[in-house]
C-alpha cells in the first residue's frame, strides 16, 4: 500500500465508469461483464472484465505513475520470475470524466495469502524468499530507480525521518519509545552500499496469491524499481514469525545492515498506523502493536 489518502470517493470510480471507458476505448470488449473484485487494493480499483481480464483504475494521481511503469517492465520482468506476475494486455488513456491512465490485465487465479490459511508457513516463506531473489538477479539497466514514483521504496528510509518521529512523539507511553528510536537510528546508520536491483516495494499478503498454501503470483508493482531492496523484507515481521521468520531470512541471504534498514521499513509504517487508529480502531492498532513488539524483539535478539 502506498502512501498518500485517496480522495472521497476514490476517484469516482465504478463500475458504470469502467463500462464507459471499456466501450469507449476498447469496443472490441464492450459486451462483457464488468464486476468488482471481492479483494481490492487500495492504490486501485480493480474490477473483473469477462472471465478472463481485469481493469484496473488508480485511485489518486500519486499512484498513475505505475500504470506506465508497470506496463513497459512486467513483461520484461515476468520470464525471469518463479511465479506469475501481472500481465498488462493494453494501457487506457484518461476518459469519460476519468483523470489518469489506467490499464487492462489477464486474470490472475489465487487467493490472497493469510498465515492462518497456510499450512506450512517456513516453506512458503521460503518460496517468498525465491521470488525475491529471482527479481534481484533481473538486470536493472535502465530500470526506474526508486524515488516518488515508489514513495521512495529503495531509496534510504530516512526520507520518512520526520514523520517516524513525529508519529513515536504521539505514542509515548503506549510503545517502547526509547527501544523504537534505537531501532530507528540503526536502520538510518546502516546505509545502503550495494548495487541497484530490482525490489517489489509492497511484499505483504494482499499481494501474494496461494493456491493450496503454495504461493502462485506476485501482484501490484505499482511501487516497485531499482535500489535497495531492504523495503522488501518487511514481511518478515507482518506475516512471519518463529520458525517461519527463520527460514525466511536464511533463504533471502540479506546481511545485516540491510535486516537494519527493513526493520526501520517495517517500524516506520506500523508507528504511523498505529498512531491514526490507536483510540479509534482497537483491533487494527493490536495488530500493528503486535508487529512493532516483534521489531523491537528482533532488534534485541
Amino acid at each position: 500500500m502506498a502512501d498518500q489518502p485517496h480522495p472521497d470517493g476514490r476517484a469516482g470510480i465504478d463500475a458504470a465508469l469502467v463500462r464507459r471507458l471499456i466501450a469507449d476505448q476498447f469496443p472490441q470488449w464492450r459486451h462483457l461483464p464488468v464486476t468488482p473484485v471481492p479483494v481490492d487494493g487500495w492504490d486501485n480499483r480493480t474490477y473483473r472484465l469477462g472471465e478472463t481480464m481485469t481493469a484496473r483504475l488508480p485511485t489518486a494521481a500519486g499512484y498513475a505513475p505505475a500504470v506506465a511503469k508497470e506496463h513497459r517492465w512486467l513483461p520484461i520482468l515476468a520470464p525471469l520470475l518463479p511465479v506469475a506476475v501481472p500481465e498488462p494486455l493494453v494501457k487506457g488513456a484518461p476518459g469519460a470524466g476519468y483523470p489518469f491512465e489506467w490499464s487492462v490485465r489477464r486474470w490472475l487465479d489465487g487467493e490472497t495469502a493469510s498465515a492462518d490459511g497456510i499450512d506450512d508457513l517456513p516453506a512458503f516463506a521460503v518460496s517468498v524468499a525465491e521470488f525475491l531473489l529471482a527479481l534481484q538477479s533481473a538486470d536493472a539497466t535502465d530500470g526506474p530507480r526508486g524515488g516518488a514514483h515508489s514513495f521512495h521504496r529503495g531509496t534510504s528510509p530516512a526520507h520518512y525521518d520526520d514523520e517516524t518521529r513525529r508519529a513515536l512523539a504521539a505514542l509515548e507511553g503506549r510503545v517502547g519509545t526509547a527501544r523504537a528510536r534505537a531501532v530507528w537510528d540503526a536502520a538510518l546508520e546502516a546505509t545502503w552500499q550495494g548495487r541497484p536491483v530490482w525490489f517489489h516495494g509492497d511484499i505483504a499478503a494482499g499481494n501474494l496469491l496461494v493456491e493450496q498454501g503454495r504461493l502462485t503470483a506476485v501482484i501490484d508493482f505499482g511501487t516497485s524499481g531499482v535500489g535497495d531492496p531492504a523495503c522488501d523484507l518487511v514481511i518478515a515481521w507482518t506475516m512471519f514469525s518463529g520458525d517461519s521468520r527463520r527460514a525466511f531470512r536464511t533463504a533471502v541471504r540479506q546481511d545485516d545492515a540491510t535486516w537494519a534498514r527493513a526493520r526501520g521499513w517495517a517500524l516506520w509504517k506500523a508507528l504511523i498506523i498505529l498512531a491514526q487508529v490507536i483510540g479509534t480502531n482497537e483491533r487494527q492498532a493490536a495488530g500493528r502493536l503486535r508487529v512493532i513488539d516483534e521489531i523491537l524483539a528482533d532488534h534485541d535478539a
